[in-house]
């Protein structure tokens, strides 16, 4: 008995992310698929039930990365911080933007599928969920501040949720436009310079 051809699985997974990233989810077709993988569509439904898992393994490492990013700040004990790494989490560093940055791009083919090609896939709605994950940290900050006595003003959570989603959208959309990563680098000190949270929050410089 002859062994599984494993180097199906990763002309697979190349094509389908080409052909995804050219024309969307729902406009790619899987014949062009396997024609561009040199595969039969057989070959492909002994390893994929379909369309949709063959999207979702291919975004899979992007969506765990983005969550262990966002986790590992959800998960710290923000009474340890000092009020400087408290209020640090709201200024637009540029450094801190770059950072941020960077770890989009290192996962930019994974991460364009998600909030560009994504339509007709469950994550149709990747960029509302992440906002919510995002939003759910920022409130945490937040309340740490304000019980500190570091932020005056009172902001409510969709309130939170609001600003949140302004200055995700200013993260992401240098993908959604393919930008370089000089434009995007430059993004980096536009949005210090665009994004005020310390005003909108009351905290006093």
């Amino acid at each position: 008995m002859s062994a599984p051809d494993r180097s199906i699985d990763p002309r697979l997974l190349k094509a389908a992310k080409e052909v995804f990233l050219e024309k969307g989810f729902e406009m790619a077709q899987l014949s062009e698929i396997c024609k561009k993988a040199g595969v039969t569509t057989g070959a492909l439904y002994k390893r994929y039930s379909g369309k949709e898992e063959l999207f979702s393994e291919i975004v899979s490492d992007t969506i765990e990365a983005m969550d262990n990013y966002v986790q590992r700040i959800a998960e710290a004990d923000l009474t340890e911080m000092t009020d400087q790494e408290l209020l640090d989490g709201f200024h637009m560093n540029p450094e801190v933007n770059l950072r941020w940055f960077k770890y989009l791009y290192d996962h930019k083919e994974g991460f364009t599928l998600l909030i560009k090609c994504a339509s007709g896939t469950r994550y149709s709605d990747f960029h509302d969920v992440w906002t919510e994950k995002l939003n759910s940290t920022h409130y945490k900050f937040y309340q740490e501040a304000r019980r500190r006595g570091l932020a005056t003003k009172e902001v409510s959570e969709n309130e939170m949720n609001i600003l949140t989603s302004a200055v995700w959208t200013l993260f992401y959309k240098p993908f959604m436009l393919d930008c370089s990563w000089k434009e995007i680098e430059a993004m980096a000190y536009i949005l210090r310079d665009f994004s005020n949270w310390y005003d909108a929050l009351g905290i006093k410089k």
